[in-house]
């Protein structure tokens, strides 16, 4: 059904599904602008507190693509109920780990109960994506961007809120508790609403075909990222060290012979090399964006604003941007729209990590145009090129990327954060030569050495090793100083880690050109449009 036949209705579904995916930004945005106040309070380190994050993050992957395996026989509105009850259990449990009087029990509330707004978010793009895909079938990019202009608008909204609460102190708990307000105005509209037919399901075409476009290649990518999922979930312990992994690689393993088994086929390799983009792409905006207000608050302290000032400045630019994407998807093509967003996303992220005062914004403002069309543009061209894949194809993608910068990007960004502060101490002359035992045979001693995922291991500052070698100064003045150049040195260096992730969109920029090529080849850019009685 298109939307010039049933104007009314299917605008009043598609304006539902936009508040749902507002809610889900509301969600992201409310434990993002916490990070820093949960590290301090649960006593966490950079790759922890990552973990923390990223643990509102990949449920969604499991979320978004189980359900797409089943939502055309379950329904849209169903899944669409079960968003709506995550996110009302979300703010309940975060509500009751704040008032818990142990701290860890407080942790374990907060951390499980993100979980579960990992869950619900997943659920709502679940529905959302197929949704609009099949509503305005002739124009899928287009209107994808302007569906998920509801992520910055959240963005914008909540942000602004959650800024304006913790200037005036209004207790953590009460910003999380927020997000209920939008989720109750998408139940209601939607619980009335009409959902139509798949566009997969329309056209006649199979539950095995569409499982066979993502193929083997597709599963592969899912079974290795759950499986460091589980083994974070199940094999670690509170020492840092893993208990037997190979269960968990097993679980992965078998996911993708049982789906390899029944498909029969490897999955397109235009898809894959999509599913591949999108790792470094969800690192970049995703990833950027949850990290952001931690990397840039000493630097928004000494220029005197509250760092998410600068999420909620890019998010701005992309809830305009993405209203007008029809003509620039149009004047630029969409890989070509991509390409020139991941040279701005480069220019943006190297700014931002030397920019101070105004500047900050000047840089902002060239992230927050790079980052603008990644995601809903990624959508458009999966949802263009691989209809056959139906809900899968277009989820799963989606699945893919959040998963991988919930338990991959957010715990190195925070490497790469903590790796800075490392960096930046042992150069510093002063300080060494003040503190010499924080430096043996060139190489830091004041480091942990742990694993995340019983696979990498890294090494992370130890502030009560740092403490110790201050201790050793006898000079109490001296001590003092050196205590305050440390401090100085880390607050400046988290600003630096921001360089680091220019290589994301800089390997996304070279498939782009590399795919554009592939088209021109092929004769141009063109959408695939599925047949009544495809199959």
């Amino acid at each position: 059904m298109s939307h010039d036949e049933s104007q009314k209705p299917n605008m009043a579904l598609f304006w539902g599904c936009f508040i749902a995916l507002v809610t889900t930004s509301f969600v992201f945005i409310g434990r993002v602008f916490l990070a820093n106040t949960w590290a301090k309070e649960f006593g966490l380190d950079g790759v922890q507190a990552g973990k923390l994050i990223g643990i509102g993050i990949w449920p969604f992957a499991v979320s978004i693509i189980l359900f797409s395996l089943v939502i055309d026989k379950i329904g849209y509105k169903t899944a669409m109920l079960i968003a709506f009850l995550g996110h009302v259990i979300w703010a309940v449990m975060a509500t009751i780990g704040f008032f818990s009087e142990d701290k860890q029990v407080g942790y374990q509330w907060v951390y499980w109960g993100s979980l579960i707004a990992g869950l619900a978010n997943g659920t709502v793009e679940a529905f959302i994506n197929p949704v609009v895909a099949t509503m305005f079938s002739k124009d899928k990019t287009k209107w994808l961007n302007i569906l998920h202009a509801g992520w910055p608008g959240g963005l914008v909204l909540a942000g602004v809120m959650t800024i304006f609460l913790e200037k005036y102190e209004v207790a953590w708990w009460i910003r999380i508790a927020i997000l209920v307000v939008p989720a109750i105005v998408y139940v209601l509209m939607l619980s009335v609403a009409k959902f139509p037919v798949n566009e997969r399901v329309a056209s006649g075409v199979s539950y095995k075909s569409m499982l066979q476009e993502f193929g083997i290649l597709g599963a592969l990518i899912v079974g290795f990222l759950v499986s460091l999922q589980l083994i974070d979930f199940f094999a670690a312990k509170p020492d840092g060290t893993f208990s037997n992994t190979a269960p968990y690689w097993a679980i992965g393993g078998a996911m993708v012979i049982a789906f390899g088994a029944y498909t029969r086929s490897l999955g397109r390799p235009f898809l894959f090399l999509l599913i591949l983009i999108m790792i470094p792409l969800a690192t970049t905006e995703i990833g950027t964006d949850g990290w952001i207000s931690s990397i840039m608050e000493n630097i928004a302290k000494v220029n005197d604003f509250n760092p998410g000032w600068v999420l909620v400045y890019t998010s701005a630019i992309m809830l305009v941007l993405r209203f007008f994407a029809g003509p620039i998807v149009h004047k630029f093509s969409a890989l070509g729209l991509l390409a020139i967003s991941a040279v701005l996303a480069i220019a943006g992220l190297y700014f931002l990590s030397v920019a101070s005062g105004l500047m900050i914004f000047v840089a902002a403002t060239l992230y927050g145009l790079g980052k603008t069309f990644f995601w809903p543009t990624t959508l458009g061209v999966v949802a263009e090129q691989t209809p056959k894949g139906g809900a899968l194809t277009l989820n799963a993608i989606s699945g893919i990327g959040m998963l991988a910068v919930g338990v991959l990007g957010f715990p190195y960004i925070g490497k790469l954060k903590d790796d800075k502060q490392v960096q930046s101490i042992i150069t510093n002359q002063e300080i060494v030569a003040a503190a010499p035992s924080l430096v043996v045979d060139g190489k830091a001693s004041f480091l942990d050495s742990k694993k995340v995922y019983d696979l990498v291991s890294y090494e992370t500052v130890s502030d009560k090793k740092l403490d110790a070698a201050v201790d050793q100064i006898a000079d109490a003045a001296s001590k003092a100083g050196v205590a305050e150049k440390i401090k100085q040195a880390r607050d400046k260096s988290s600003q630096g880690a921001l360089a680091s992730m220019a290589y994301f969109p800089a390997a996304m920029l070279a498939c782009y050109l590399l795919l554009m090529l592939y088209f021109k080849a092929k004769g141009g850019y063109k959408p695939v449009e599925l047949g009544a009685g495809s199959h």
